[in-house]
């Protein structure tokens, strides 16, 4: 935390930051970059892209005032030091904890986060309806600023826009900030578009050397400043092979030094001053002021907790455990390698997903699209329809940004692409952006769509395998978490077949996916304390669903419990409802649990688990709380301390 006599602890709200000399800026700026260090020192969080934007985030809030003004994060996690001077200095070591600040812009915590941003490529589409609302409502002299990422910039979304502002030709800047990198290095077109534009870096220095001796050369007169323009336009079309930005609309300036703050004050008052839609193209640098994040920006989006040395780093803590994201990222190697037909699509996530293997390993099989997730998805049909097998491996709350393409393009045409949805439900500190609760509700609605979910690593390569096999799509859905792995004779993975793992009469808790390994550990305490025999069933397919064996659940035991990490309302609880509804079946003994109609705020995954209820502590108080409810006599007080859980193992 900072000291109160540092300059930092002096900043209380932006409007501190004028009575500052230029020196006391720069010393702010270290002490700001020092703040960061020690955050992440102690918890894994946000790192080089906000060592990258310290130096912006101040010249923005020096340059405008933001109580009246419009600034829109795009992402948001490089939110860090505009929280500093927000007034949230001392409570920066909360950050991403239960109750702490939230990890990304939070409207509930200060004024000047105007939205929840955690998807990139939006910021531009709502900067310009906050301008076009506020000229609406009579407030048409406020500014409108979105600060957009290169890595977001090819996001369809972007473009549409762009397109828009250029023909309203309302007052709006958007800062592109360049810092090479989206989480990993960026890919495409216009990522080598702005590598041209960095290397035009040095045209920028010359020319305002140029004008600057302008006014002392002789004969040159009247006519200097026309004539250097249309020599400056020309050097810039054909250095950018057109001016992108300009043939859209936009004026453009830069690229400027993202760190030099008298040059971002100076280009930013300029804009102020500018008519219709500008885009300012700031260079940065990931990890800036720190080396070891500057030399390693992928490892340094997110690291775990270290402690500074000298220029290096000490880690703290490392996890030795298996995940989920491990062993799907196994399973699609060993894909890649027996199938040179088998092709792995990502949106820009190839560090989370583990897929770095594939990509050097087997680089003609491998296809990172950039944030371009409704791309990645049309692109995959295409593979498909010519016999490729496509993968689609995309975050869950990333995902939702193609749904159009999974109907349109993929369910529709009935081809098989295979999507892999890593962080299904609860991701832990990330928020309500990141959670991934509602794949299971929106995928299960489409025609010709399989959608299944693992319950421990055993199910994982079995259901690869299925998925490949099946001629239409599938989807495959899994937390961010470790691995459990049940002891058991592994039953074959079969279109729309659960598996029994107990069978038990006084109740039956019917698990979806990772909630197996929760299940199996609340019956047997159950049967420990409570003398109920409950027994479990491993959904597999949510849909189809074993209509079979649900039927003969509800049918037989006493009471039924759907156990889902996922959005209750429309979920796989509420597609075994339907399916006991269309068998004629009574239902009253039969509940659902599930995450609850609101959003869950970012903590550690066990303490949302704890929070909704799907803790092996709130499973087992819903099903006593059920088997209550149908009638069942239960002692008062436990029966016997718990045994050691033998049916699980770690990996």
């Amino acid at each position: 935390m900072n000291h109160p006599d540092s300059i930092l602890g002096r900043i209380h709200s932006p409007a501190d930051l004028k009575a500052l000399s230029d020196p006391e800026l720069v010393q702010l700026a270290a002490e700001m970059r020092a703040e960061l260090i020690g955050v992440v020192g102690r918890r894994s969080a946000h790192f080089a892209s906000n060592l990258g934007v310290v130096e912006l985030c101040l010249a923005l809030h020096l340059t405008f005032d933001f109580t009246q003004d419009r600034l829109i994060w795009d992402t948001g996690h490089q939110i860090y030091p505009h929280k500093l001077i927000t007034g949230r200095a001392d409570r920066l070591h909360t950050i991403r904890t239960k109750g702490g600040l939230m990890g990304y812009p939070n409207p509930a915590e200060s004024p000047f986060d105007l939205f929840m941003t955690g998807h990139a490529g939006c910021a531009p589409s709502t900067a310009l309806g906050l301008k076009v609302g506020d000229e609406l409502a009579g407030a048409a002299d406020r500014h409108a600023v979105a600060v957009i990422g290169d890595g977001a910039l090819p996001s369809g979304i972007v473009f549409e826009a762009f397109n828009h502002a250029s023909g309203l030709k309302k007052k709006l800047l958007v800062v592109l900030n360049d810092n090479k990198m989206s989480i990993c290095p960026r890919v495409g077109g216009l990522a080598e578009y702005l590598d041209r534009a960095r290397m035009s870096s040095t045209f920028h220095d010359w020319n305002k050397r140029v004008k600057g001796l302008l006014p002392n050369i002789p004969w040159v007169g009247e006519h200097a400043e026309r004539w250097f323009q249309q020599f400056k336009d020309a050097i810039k079309a054909s250095l950018h092979h057109g001016m992108l930005f300009e043939e859209l609309g936009f004026v453009y300036l830069g690229p400027i030094d993202g760190h030099d703050l008298q040059t971002l004050r100076s280009y930013l008052e300029r804009v102020k001053e500018m008519e219709g839609p500008v885009l300012l193209h700031v260079l940065t640098n990931k990890g800036h002021g720190f080396e070891p994040a500057m030399k390693d920006p992928v490892k340094f989006h997110a690291p775990a907790p270290f402690q500074k040395a000298g220029n290096g780093i000490v880690p703290l803590k490392t996890s030795t455990s298996r995940s989920y994201t491990d062993a799907v990222s196994d399973a699609l190697f060993e894909a890649c390698a027996s199938n040179p037909k088998v092709a792995v699509i990502t949106a820009a996530m190839c560090e989370g997903n583990k897929l770095q293997r594939i990509r050097q390993r087997y680089p003609n099989q491998f296809f990172d699209v950039g944030i371009c997730e409704s791309h990645a998805v049309a692109f995959a049909a295409g593979m498909a329809k010519t016999g490729a097998r496509p993968i689609v491996d995309i975050y869950s709350t990333f995902l939702q940004r193609s749904y159009d393409q999974i109907f349109q393009e993929v369910a529709l045409q009935n081809l098989p692409v295979v999507f892999c949805l890593d962080r299904a439900g609860l991701v832990g500190a990330d928020g309500p952006t990141h959670h991934g609760a509602y794949d299971l509700a929106s995928l299960r609605v489409f025609p010709n769509l399989v959608v299944m979910a693992p319950g421990d690593e055993k199910d994982i390569r079995p259901m690869f395998d299925f998925a490949l096999a099946h001629q239409s799509p599938v989807a495959l859905r899994y937390p961010r978490a470790n691995l459990d792995t049940i002891e058991r004779e592994v039953q074959p993975v079969e279109l729309g077949q659960a598996e029994v793992l107990e069978w038990e009469t006084d109740g039956l808790l019917l698990a979806c996916g990772a909630m197996v390994g929760t299940c199996l550990r609340v019956a047997e305490r159950l049967r420990h304390l409570y003398g109920l025999r409950v027994g479990v069933v491993n959904a597999r397919f949510i849909k189809p669903l074993d209509r079979e064996t649900l039927t003969k659940a509800i049918e037989e035991c006493g009471f039924v419990l759907t156990v889902e990490e996922g959005c209750l309302m429309g979920g796989f609880g509420s597609a075994v409802l339907e399916a006991a509804n269309e068998a004629g079946l009574p239902t009253a003994h039969v509940r659902r649990l599930g995450l609850p109609d609101r959003y869950v705020l970012h903590a550690e995954r066990d303490e949302q688990l704890a929070e909704v209820g799907l803790d092996v502590e709130g499973v087992t108080r819903a099903a006593l709380e059920l088997a209550r409810a149908v009638g069942m006599s239960l002692p008062e007080t436990v029966r016997s301390p718990l045994s050691a859980l033998s049916v699980l193992r770690s990996p």
